[in-house]
């Protein structure tokens, strides 16, 4: 059974950056898709950024070219680089990782069977 473990949150001031590893505790060599999403205490998780099965990247509108999803080490790591970091962009951040339909849009939360436990990003004005 596949676990996901985030690191690299952490707190930074306004216009910082950072950088999200996900690790993956198996190596696969098949495809799947890989997502961040992120939560604000009290509100819905929301999507971030994704690769879908055919390894094209999606953002969410507020994302405005500030991040980049990637993967390395044969895709076993997700990576989510995060530039010009604003206040809202505090929350604790998940990833997940093999999607049941290859169809669906790439936020959609119940299509991820798996799911790392998070990691929190702080940005102070």
């Amino acid at each position: 059974h596949v676990q996901l473990a985030e690191s690299g949150g952490g707190s930074v001031q306004a216009g910082g950056s950072l950088r999200l590893s996900c690790a993956a505790s198996e190596y696969s060599t098949r495809r799947w898709c890989m997502a961040w999403f992120r939560q604000v205490p009290g509100k819905e998780r929301e999507g971030v950024a994704a690769l879908d099965w055919f390894g094209t990247p999606h953002y969410a509108g507020y994302v405005n070219s500030r991040f980049t999803i990637s993967t390395e080490d044969a895709k076993n790591t997700l990576v989510l680089e995060m530039n010009n970091l604003t206040p809202e962009d505090t929350a604790m951040y998940f990833c997940a990782a093999d999607c049941h339909d290859v169809g669906a849009g790439p936020f959609v939360e119940s299509n991820y069977a798996i799911w790392g436990q998070g990691t929190q990003v702080t940005v102070s004005s």
